[in-house]
């Protein structure tokens, strides 16, 4: 099928690729062994492989048999490296991806990546072509032999190609043939290099260790987990995936490895998502908490205490909604105009404008993440605190400004009732933080106006001609972002006025189990186009029925969910009206929302 896809339009299907990475950047690799995508050295550096955003001027790295094949990729049980198989008349070849990754880091500044090609039987005849094109195809670069090594050189980013098979370059690229008989196997491996690194060679004994030592390092991560639920496979398959989505120097946590890819094909939805979202990340903190991940939750507050100070009020408030993985808050957004985009998706833009929005209920999302921090991993010191007050003060200060909302609309602000929750969440949990442990707090402030929040939800966040709870204050337009009401404790799940509201959204938003986020014909958010389901409202359905006791429904609907995910176990943003994953993919978002109502309906199954 992926061969078929790539012939038919230059392009495989976002859902036909792995990921592999090293807890600093990622690399996609399609279903036909081609690498599409990776940025070196880190998640949101310039693309070296871009294929998936221009099949022509994108780069890529290609390497597959040169025989008719099918293909088949996998994942090494419990671990972040991939496999990707080619049956052929002859016999059987894998290539094996990997970046490496051990419990010292060694290898952090080649920024290497691996890829081993083993005959598993009979003999195949392979191709490779490397194509690197930097900068987002913008920069062109030089290429020479040193020795039998390939560098790649730019002014600022060099590339070094390493092989146990003979190279021959081909103007900016270069290319191998060669043929495997079983038990064989050839080695390619590409490091940044310059200054202190020079290239070297990657002998298959290196390549062999290396594998090991990557292998040892996810199944001693994964064995941390304290999840022995019915979904072992699919949830610590999400824990994986969001544990590549972290960046080690710092603690961030991105909300997904790509830009641009689109939310609908031929559509202007396309964002760039290799920023921290302090509403993501916090999300995120709370299910690796869950699964008893505390060095993550760990690393991510100590991001926040370096990067993310309450102290700077910027236009939209104390907090921004999103940070570079380094703490930067400059996220100018751009066009690439010479990139084409997914399948002519233009247009494929770099920064992020969202980033000067004012979305109120990030300050919720973060204070749940830190209460619950301050739960389960360890208490939070008086300075963090001291910040905590200082945000819940500026929550009491705020809570009531319409703003932009959780889905980033950009057709004006609006008085968001998930605004006003997230507000009132902010609020509960310090009064909670203050009381458990007798911190100092202006408890009647802070209760008061958690109160006030609680009445004017009540009293202008429900529709009587809807008999549900709406998107925004005064208005009847239903949007999946309410599910989150019992999530958060802010409702009993079994409120006549809470199941009146899930009936509601049955009916107009759930579509065999998918969910869509909002009616953007009934709730303009100034962008053209249509969207498919959002995933994470999908998983958010889940918990809101299995809170709700309608337990059976719960669990249907959460399987049918699974039987959406790639080959592989992995989720986009959204699916489209095809059943297509769309959108930037993985996302964090969709992949914590599994493990939280994977989580819950096991409990609830007993």
């Amino acid at each position: 099928m992926s061969g078929s896809a790539r012939e038919h339009t230059g392009y495989l299907p976002i859902a036909e690729h792995g990921l592999i990475g090293d807890l600093r950047s990622v690399a996609l690799v399609g279903t036909d062994g081609t690498i599409d995508w990776y940025c070196c050295p880190s998640f949101d550096a310039p693309s070296v492989f871009a294929s998936i955003l221009d099949a022509e001027r994108g780069g890529c790295f290609e390497l597959a048999a040169t025989v008719p094949a099918r293909t088949k990729q996998f994942y090494f049980p419990d671990t972040n490296v991939l496999i990707t198989r080619f049956y052929t008349e002859d016999g059987v070849g894998e290539v094996q991806d990997f970046m490496p990754v051990d419990g010292d880091m060694v290898e952090t500044e080649r920024h290497r990546l691996i890829r081993r090609v083993v005959c598993v039987r009979g003999s195949i005849p392979f191709r490779t072509r490397v194509a690197p094109r930097f900068d987002y195809g913008a920069q062109p670069h030089t290429l020479r032999m040193v020795g039998d090594v390939a560098v790649f050189e730019t002014p600022k980013l060099s590339l070094g190609l390493t092989a146990t098979v003979p190279l021959e370059t081909e103007g900016p690229d270069v290319r191998a043939d060669f043929k495997l008989s079983e038990g064989e196997s050839a080695v390619f491996a590409l490091d940044q290099v310059g200054g202190e690194v020079t290239p070297r060679r990657c002998a298959r004994t290196e390549a062999e260790e290396q594998f090991n030592s990557t292998v040892a390092y996810w199944r001693h991560w994964l064995s941390a987990s304290k999840y022995r639920g019915r979904w072992r496979e699919m949830v610590h398959r999400s824990a994986l995936t969001l544990k590549l989505l972290t960046y080690a120097p710092t603690g961030a946590i991105v909300a997904a490895p790509t830009t641009s890819l689109p939310e609908q094909l031929g559509g202007e939805r396309n964002w760039d998502y290799r920023y921290v979202w302090v509403r993501d990340a916090a999300f995120c903190v709370y299910a690796l908490l869950r699964l008893g991940f505390t060095s993550e939750a760990e690393a991510f507050m100590d991001f926040l205490i370096r990067h993310v100070s309450p102290d700077g009020h910027g236009h939209s408030g104390p907090l921004q909604i999103m940070y570079g993985i380094d703490g930067r808050t400059d996220l100018t957004e751009r066009e690439l105009g010479h990139l084409e985009g997914h399948q002519g998706s233009a247009p494929v833009r770099v920064g992020n404008a969202a980033a000067d929005q004012l979305q109120l209920d990030i300050y919720g999302a973060l204070i749940d993440s830190i209460y619950l921090y301050d739960k389960w991993a360890k208490p939070i010191s008086s300075d963090q605190w001291d910040d905590v007050s200082a945000l819940v003060d500026w929550v009491c200060e705020n809570w009531d400004q319409p703003d932009e909302g959780i889905w980033e609309t950009r057709g004006g602000r609006k008085n968001f009732l998930y605004s006003r929750l997230m507000c009132w969440v902010a609020i509960e949990r310090a009064i909670r933080m203050a009381n458990r442990r007798g911190l100092p707090a202006d408890l009647n402030r802070w209760r008061e106006c958690r109160d006030v929040i609680y009445r004017r939800i009540m009293k202008r966040g429900w529709s009587e001609t809807r008999q549900a709870f709406v998107q925004h204050e005064d208005g009847d337009v239903l949007d999946a972002a309410v599910l989150m009401m019992p999530l958060t404790k802010f409702i009993a799940p079994t409120d006549p006025k809470w199941l009146s509201t899930l009936d509601a959204l049955t009916e107009e938003l759930v579509s065999d189990s998918l969910v869509y986020r909002y009616d953007p014909t009934a709730s303009p958010d100034g962008l053209r186009g249509d969207e498919g389901t959002f995933s994470i409202c999908s998983f958010w359905y889940v918990e809101a029925m299995v809170h709700a006791g309608r337990i059976d429904e719960a669990r249907l609907a959460f399987e049918k969910m699974l039987t959406y995910a790639n080959h592989l176990g992995l989720y986009a943003e959204e699916i489209s009206n095809t059943g297509e994953q769309q959108g930037n993919f993985p996302q964090a978002f969709t992949h914590l929302a599994l493990i939280s109502a994977a989580f819950n309906l096991d409990r609830a199954l007993g």
